[in-house]
């Protein structure tokens, strides 16, 4: 897929160059008037600046008043690109540039880099010229990795958002976002790691199924198996996964007991874990690894929560649920033309993680609203049937989407059980379903304040929409409160 980047540059900043270089005279290639008032002494601005952009191609395309050679030598490789360039150009863009050529000693400045960087270099110095760029895919590491060693700063933070809105734009099986992460981690480009990292939490299941998950670092494998938001089928595909990446990998010892033991054997039904214990070659390897916790699952199972916390010092994350799509734990709902009016809908899920809860269910009632008014905008009616303004406390007046999460009926079952809600937003790349947004709140009446705050939901092609449609996964999450202590 190509892709363009474009970076507005000034004219007057290459004026000087396009005089020194023979450019007396500029004539307009394309242009236009623009007004900046309509009274009397209006100001107007004649802009040919892609005229002047195409000049400047042209100086490069045909080196014409050349000053500078970039010899640009690939580093284990014989191949050698040598660019014709202009010292102004490459000075006003780049400090690093700079230095380097008041270090020369000659019409030459050579430069050694990767294979892959070398194939992008004529792309690179083109941006310096015109800044605008074309790109592929698998050109956006390298280019970026340019932007980065010379300091361009605009190409740079343009790559960065370039490769985070495409984190699947190819097929999730090949995958290219775990070496995205790892190139991020490198070059300390944080903003482009932490999206790699969301993408990968919120789109778990379809990354290990692909064909980089072996490729994940033991920092990023650490990371991902520590958070709570992780979106995957169960926690048993996690172990699964987790069973593949160790066999692959063969880490040390150590490495392998801290993963598996990051691994909440306690959301796993204890059935899954006795096939577990007899079936995993990796489980019988470093059974005494993760004993203890083997179990405190199995009494989690058969016991009550609350009597198990009086014997078991059980405040960790091995009994808080991630956000599994199981329908155990909550329901798809997708919402046809959102826009039109408010949709209701009721699914049931299990009391609690605990096998103890397994034959309690609690039914939910969610109600989605596309124009919800808080209630300080909401019309006042006056005991004749008028109707007053609205409150002066409220805010534009204009309804905003909104979602309600609420039991169909109060219990006594629910003491010491509080719910944690996570709405998931899913869009199509590619022809695939990924999770684009996330939001969660915690008390049945607590509204989502940022639910779709910027969503379009009135055209069809909205990035928020597949083919019109409004994709919802909704997830309830039992956290014992008596045994959770502190906020996952």
């Amino acid at each position: 897929m190509d892709y363009l980047l474009e970076n507005g540059l000034l004219a007057q900043v290459y004026l000087p160059f396009l005089l020194l270089a023979g450019w007396s005279h500029v004539q307009p290639v394309h242009g236009g008037l623009r007004a900046e008032g309509l009274s009397e002494g209006t100001t107007e601005v004649i802009s040919h600046s892609h005229g002047l952009v195409a000049r400047l191609e042209g100086l490069l395309m045909l080196g014409y008043n050349s000053d500078i050679s970039l010899r640009v030598e690939t580093v284990d490789a014989d191949e050698v690109k040598v660019i014709q360039a202009h010292t102004l150009v490459l000075s006003l863009q780049s400090r690093v540039f700079d230095e380097m050529l008041r270090k020369r000693n000659g019409s030459t400045l050579v430069l050694r880099e990767m294979a892959e960087r070398t194939a992008v270099f004529d792309k690179f110095i083109r941006y310096l010229y015109c800044g605008e760029l074309s790109l592929q895919l698998d050109q956006a590491t390298p280019l970026h990795n340019l932007a980065t060693k010379y300091g361009i700063s605009s190409l740079q933070q343009g790559l960065t958002q370039y490769m985070s809105h495409n984190l699947a734009s190819v097929s999730l099986s090949a995958g290219h976002v775990v070496g995205w992460y790892h190139y991020a981690t490198t070059v300390g480009d944080m903003v482009l790691r932490d999206n790699c990292l969301q993408f990968l939490s919120w789109n778990l299941s379809s990354v290990l199924q692909s064909a980089e998950w072996p490729s994940a670092s033991v920092e990023l494998l650490m990371t991902l198996l520590q958070r709570s938001d992780l979106v995957l089928k169960s926690e048993l595909e996690l172990f699964e996964a987790l069973e593949i990446w160790l066999t692959q990998n063969n880490p040390e010892s150590l490495t392998a007991e801290n993963a598996l033991r990051l691994v909440r054997y306690a959301m796993i039904p204890p059935h899954e874990l006795f096939h577990l214990q007899r079936n995993s070659a990796i489980m019988k390897y470093y059974h005494e690894s993760v004993r203890d916790l083997l179990y405190m699952s199995y009494q989690f199972h058969s016991a009550s929560p609350l009597q198990l916390a009086k014997f078991f010092d059980v405040n960790c994350s091995l009994f808080v649920p991630r956000n599994y799509l199981s329908p155990m734990w909550g329901s798809q709902w997708i919402i046809s033309n959102p826009a039109r009016d408010d949709r209701s809908t009721s699914f049931q899920t299990q009391l609690g993680p605990s096998g103890f809860d397994s034959s309690k269910r609690v039914t939910w009632n969610a109600l989605f609203s596309p124009r919800w008014l808080p209630l300080s905008l909401r019309p006042l009616y006056t005991e004749q049937g008028a109707m007053q303004p609205p409150r002066p406390d409220g805010g534009s007046g204009v309804g905003r989407p909104h979602i309600i999460i609420t039991p169909a009926t109060s219990s006594v079952d629910f003491a010491g059980v509080s719910f944690q809600k996570t709405v998931l937003i899913s869009t199509k790349q590619q022809g695939k379903l990924v999770v684009r947004h996330v939001f969660s709140f915690h008390q049945s009446t607590e509204e989502v304040c940022d639910f779709l705050v910027d969503g379009d939901l009135q055209h069809r092609t909205s990035e928020h929409l597949v083919d019109g449609s409004l994709f919802l996964h909704i997830i309830v999450k039992p956290i014992y409160q008596t045994l959770i202590a502190t906020k996952q």
